[in-house]
């Protein structure tokens, strides 16, 4: 009889980026001459889209 294969379990790492999947940005505001504003708003990771968790756990 032939041995069963075991999985591996992912260890899910946080993001090195982001550490929750989401940062915050600035934005630019008004008409021809844009400025950026003070204020931020929050996006998701680019690294991790979102997920929080690290795309390349191995590396």
């Amino acid at each position: 009889m032939a041995e069963r294969k075991t999985r591996r379990k992912l260890t899910k790492k946080p993001c090195p980026d982001c550490q929750v999947g989401q940062v915050s940005e600035s934005f630019k505001v008004g008409g021809r001459s844009k400025r950026v504003s003070d204020d931020r708003q929050e996006a998701l990771c680019l690294t991790c889209l979102g997920t929080g968790v690290d795309p390349n756990p191995d590396a």
